[in-house]
């Protein structure tokens, strides 16, 4: 029986640019993707406008991910579908056999700070997430996986009140809690991959 091949990934996190928001719980999957970084031993991001001018990282002989690029939408979340999809539309023309998977990470409310969902079923709602939202609007029937990293939820559930909670900055507590979910991310990752 032969050996399973690893399916290319393209693991692309949303969130929000700058400073002012590198750890906002809404910016959770770019921290997940930086964590990332470190524990599959990848370069630091460099810029790459070929890749729909995000941020990128891969190494091609790096342990358990030799066949994952990552990206970071340098984008406002509500407009991150157009950089996704740039990234997606010139990365795929590199996988020769043509069967790379394009995943998205992101922030999701109402889940457990630091728990980890996995959903591959395609037409699934948004639930609100306006970055979602905008790769949906702009990926047509082009499939994605989503991997959602949780920061629990706001009391008040009055649209201000939640804009303010995912656009605080993350504690010392809340961020080593998501950051710790990187080890669950790269299961999930592993599973997409097997085919």
């Amino acid at each position: 029986m032969p050996a399973l091949r690893a399916v290319p990934l393209l693991i692309c996190s949303i969130g929000n640019p700058g400073s002012t928001y590198a750890n906002t719980l809404h910016s959770a999957g770019h921290t997940v993707l930086n964590r990332l970084v470190e524990h599959l031993g990848y370069p630091s991001f460099h810029k790459d406008r070929g890749l729909g001018n995000g941020l990128v990282s891969w190494a091609s002989t790096a342990e358990g991910g030799g066949a994952w690029t990552l990206w970071q939408s340098t984008s406002y979340m509500n407009e991150s579908g157009k950089g996704v999809r740039a990234a997606w539309t010139t990365w795929s023309r590199s996988i020769t056999e043509g069967d790379g998977k394009l995943v998205v990470i992101y922030d999701e409310l109402e889940k457990a700070l630091g728990s980890v969902t996995l959903r591959t079923t395609q037409g699934a709602s948004a639930k609100g997430h306006n970055g979602l939202k905008s790769i949906m609007s702009v990926m047509g029937n082009t499939p994605f996986a989503r991997v959602g990293v949780g920061i629990g939820r706001p009391t008040s559930r009055e649209s201000n009140d939640v804009a303010r909670y995912v656009l605080k900055t993350m504690t010392l507590e809340e961020k080593r809690k998501v950051e710790a979910s990187v080890d669950e991310v790269v299961t999930k990752l592993r599973q997409l991959g097997q085919g």
